[in-house]
């Protein structure tokens, strides 16, 4: 307020009080006893509603593939099947079941062959290994002291920008996973307090529950953005503590070989190991699960080398030797699958169901 509209109300013989625009001020007492009120809703609110949130982990369960970017959820997923599979199965879109419904991915077939829910899938779509690492760090502490399967994708190191080595910024998947200051990605350009933001997210479990309110029940928008979609709709209306599960009918890519695509082989200029971004993250989310009293099986995935031309198959084949080798020094089991038929994939690395059924013929003698 002016001097002069001070004077004004001091002539009118109205006194001036600062911030008098409020309608009412908080004394400091008064303020302690909000903080006493809201600081236990702050602390409880994440846990009670965890507990309350109705997940049905069970036969066939993976993640919803539209809430991926959910990681509370992804934690809490992670969480339940820990309780109720003997082990869980780790990986990116391979686990996920890209091409596949729920009854026909990996896990499927392995419990099949077991007679009972044994594997769990808690595979995410896009889980690259700087992602995967992150994602196990903060997101996946409830698996400990557990069987784990763990899938190593070659594919995220068939070529410097799968690596993430590429200077030239570009949208990668998951880059609220990565590591935000160290080790530097040269591709990842986000301003510091983005990347600030990402670290409280993760240390703070309410921010973490907030972003996942919104991911799941408020259309992967925030509160303000949603209501002026729906001006009518009461946002209370839509916390029904059931996050939306995953389509099992839904196919989300075409279930065809990838012959019938019209797809040439591919020169995949495959990165060095010792300089790959994407190995060193891998072998951090080795020490991650490991920390935690897991026992670890890594599986090569079988990449469609009928998809790769001569040079590249060779290049590829000592990579693959070269990823078994340093498994073999950090005294990981591994497991390192037949070849499939050309007409089992989908793409360069994802098989179709006769494919996942095959694959889990082999795994299954191997992880009894």
């Amino acid at each position: 307020m002016s001097d002069a509209a001070k004077n004004h109300l001091s002539d009118q013989g109205h006194a001036f009080i600062a911030y008098g625009s409020n309608a009412f001020r908080l004394t400091v007492k008064q303020w302690l006893i909000v903080l006493l009120i809201v600081a236990p809703l702050f602390a409880l609110a994440p846990t009670l509603w965890r507990h309350a949130e109705k997940l049905e982990v069970s036969g066939d369960f993976r993640m919803n593939y539209d809430l991926a970017s959910d990681y509370w959820l992804y934690s809490n997923c992670a969480a339940r099947a820990a309780e109720h599979y003997d082990a869980l199965v780790v990986g990116d879109s391979v686990i996920w079941g890209q091409y596949v419904t729920p009854n026909q991915t990996l896990t499927h077939y392995l419990n099949e062959l077991a007679g009972r829910e044994r594997f769990g899938n808690v595979g995410l779509d896009g889980a690259h290994p700087m992602a995967l690492a992150g994602l196990l760090q903060h997101y996946g502490k409830a698996i400990s002291n557990k069987n784990v399967v763990l899938l190593c994708n070659a594919l995220w190191m068939s070529s410097p920008k799968h690596d993430l080595q590429i200077s030239d910024e570009f949208n990668f998947n998951h880059p609220r996973l990565v590591p935000q200051f160290t080790p530097k990605i040269p591709c990842y350009r986000a301003d510091a307090s983005t990347r600030l933001g990402i670290v409280v997210e993760r240390n703070v479990e309410f921010n973490n529950w907030a972003a996942h309110l919104q991911q799941s029940y408020f259309d992967q928008k925030d509160i303000p953005s949603w209501t002026l979609d729906h001006p009518y709709e009461c946002p209370f209306s839509r916390l029904k503590i059931d996050p939306p599960p995953d389509d099992p009918t839904k196919l989300h890519h075409e279930p065809e070989p990838w012959t019938k695509k019209g797809v040439k082989p591919t020169d995949f200029p495959f990165v060095d190991l010792n300089t790959s971004l994407q190995w060193s993250a891998f072998k951090r989310a080795v020490e991650v699960l490991r920390a935690r009293g897991n026992h670890v099986v890594v599986v090569i995935n079988p990449l469609n080398e009928h998809m790769l031309t001569g040079k590249s198959r060779e290049v590829y084949a000592k990579l693959k030797g070269s990823i078994e080798s340093d498994l073999r020094a950090m005294q990981v089991d591994c497991i390192v699958p037949e070849l499939l038929p050309s007409e089992e994939y989908a793409d360069a690395s994802h098989p179709l169901s006769p494919g996942y059924k095959r694959l889990a013929s082999e795994l299954f003698e191997k992880l009894k």
